[in-house]
């Protein structure tokens, strides 16, 4: 680009028009000169982000000074572009200082970096910062929050003259203890999901109004985002538990998602819609990682694992390595949902459930960036994740939320009820074992079953006795020797548990205990009928 222009972190940012002759005479004084270099290599808004930052200076104006305004935008959309601007533009009208909160030191670099490029001259405090005998020198400062809050706990510390205070991903509630110091400032809360980290701690009542920004889907649709094209893959969350934040706990993620059933159903996953694709894995926890790491490596696939035990310098290198690396697969925990931009990805696998609306954005937020020949990208479900939230693109009523989050929570679909809707399909690669069989007689609809049989006041254990009846059938014209049918039966493993699953959902008889008994009684019954017509 010209004039040496590097830009980092977003496809969306212009630089300023320019001229191709100088706008001003040689003598200028020096400081004048760097004024106007200052001013071209300003970065330029997009229209959705200007009108956005209209709305948020129109509140600066007409709200009082310490008024606490929300403002929403999709990951990708520019928060940190928006946020940078912001704060230029208000040093320059208001004469005041602006401080700018982030919750990982990641952040707080690339947002200093970003404020750089807007001109805006900040110091980072940082753990080495012990006290700020230079303020003075700076009109904008960047933190991380837990550094700030024990540096604030010395008398002996103390930002002045702050007018502002911008809080990055602010859905995140280890934001508040610090509103204590600065009651009497503006404070403008970013983030793509205005809905807390806490329940009990709802945004609406921190922040005293909303600004929702462009959606999703109008981003994608004016080419400032990627389409996303999801495949979900049904999985039975039914071992997870709910911790106490609300979302799925780690122990029970990890011994669901780190065993061989799962860990082959994400490798066909990813062979069936990613192979050869650069790839983000999303992973609960690090056994399960690291065990994903082994079940791709072994499949010969290019691929590395990271998580936050690795040091500075090992990221640095993976990272490099996952930019540089045609089809690379990296496969991570948490470390990369917020902060990390690498627009080359293709494919974002979630090999993990969550019921965290904005963990789910974030993830599959990696993936959106747009750059040349890059126009869509995949996401890979491996957790009902979709089925619990919806589409991604989809959208979501932001204000609806933010003014009623205990609603919206209440409202999400259950994993039973997510999975009262599966129905199993067998495979491709199994299909071709079972060629002789039509499509349609591979199918057995348990559902319409219990209704004739109910409705004919016959028991109904005898569902399950023809459905058995129907699977030896399947069997028996597929095998040509006992051994074959064998063989065959314990391919049926997932069809029996399907089956057998809405079965006890018709009869209201879902306890763990008569499922596993009933599928043995199912197993027995068909060997016994494969074996008695071979």
């Amino acid at each position: 680009m010209s004039c040496g222009l590097r830009v980092t972190g977003s496809s969306y940012l212009q630089p300023a028009a320019r001229n191709s002759e100088p706008a001003t005479p040689i003598a200028l004084e020096t400081s004048k000169v760097d004024e106007e270099v200052s001013k071209e290599l300003r970065k330029k808004l997009y229209d959705y982000q200007e009108a956005d930052l209209n709305s948020i200076f129109e509140r600066f104006h007409n709200s009082e000074h310490n008024f606490n305004l929300l403002y929403q935008l999709p990951t990708g959309g520019g928060k940190t572009v928006v946020f940078s601007e912001i704060a230029r533009r208000y040093i320059e009208e208001m004469d005041k200082k602006v401080l700018i909160l982030t919750h990982r030191i990641e952040l707080c670099n690339q947002t200093s970096n970003m404020l750089s490029e807007f001109g805006v001259t900040n110091k980072i405090i940082n753990s080495q910062v012990k006290e700020l005998t230079d303020q003075g020198n700076f009109k904008c400062f960047v933190a991380m929050v837990e550094t700030l809050n024990n540096r604030l706990q010395d008398e002996l510390f103390e930002v002045k003259d702050i007018g502002l205070v911008i809080i990055d991903e602010a859905h995140y509630n280890s934001f508040r203890k610090l509103f204590k110091y600065f009651d009497e400032c503006f404070i403008l809360g970013v983030t793509a999901t205005p809905l807390s980290s806490n329940r009990k701690l709802p945004m609406h009542r921190i922040y005293k109004e909303l600004i929702v920004g462009s959606s999703i889907s109008s981003l994608i649709g004016k080419g400032f985002l990627a389409k996303a094209t999801t495949y979900s893959y049904d999985v039975r969350l039914g071992s997870l538990k709910v911790g106490i934040n609300g979302d799925y706990t780690v122990k029970s993620s990890e011994e669901l998602y780190s065993n061989t059933k799962m860990q082959n159903k994400l490798l066909y996953a990813y062979e069936q819609r990613a192979k050869g694709k650069k790839t983000l894995i999303f992973n609960a926890g690090i056994a399960t990682s690291q065990q994903v790491y082994y079940t791709f490596k072994d499949a010969k696939y290019p691929v590395r694992h990271l998580d936050s035990t690795v040091s500075k310098v090992q990221r640095k290198e993976i990272l490099q390595w996952f930019r540089e690396t045609k089809g690379a697969v990296l496969t991570s925990v948490g470390i990369l949902t917020t902060g990390f931009d690498e627009p080359s990805i293709e494919t974002i696998i979630l090999n993990r459930a969550t019921r965290s609306v904005s963990l789910y954005y974030q993830m599959i937020g990696r993936g959106s960036r747009v750059i040349p020949g890059k126009t869509t990208f995949d996401v890979i479900d491996l957790g009902n994740n979709a089925a619990r939230f919806g589409f991604w693109a989809a959208g979501l009523d932001w204000q609806k939320i933010f003014r009623s989050p205990d609603h919206f929570l209440d409202s999400l679909i259950t994993d039973e009820e997510i999975e009262r809707n599966f129905r199993y399909r067998m495979p491709e690669e199994m299909r071709v074992l079972f060629s002789k069989t039509k499509d349609e007689d591979l199918e057995y609809d348990i559902e319409e079953a219990h209704k004739v049989i109910f409705n004919s006041g016959k028991k109904t254990a005898t569902i399950l006795e023809n459905a058995a009846e129907q699977h030896a059938d399947i069997v028996v014209q597929n095998s040509e020797t006992l051994a074959d049918a064998l063989g065959l039966i314990r391919l049926l493993d997932d069809s029996i548990e399907d089956r057998v699953r809405r079965y006890c959902y018709c009869i209201c008889n879902s306890t763990k205990n008569y499922r596993v008994w009933a599928q043995d009684e199912y197993k027995r019954r068909l060997k016994s009928l494969v074996s008695s017509r071979m």
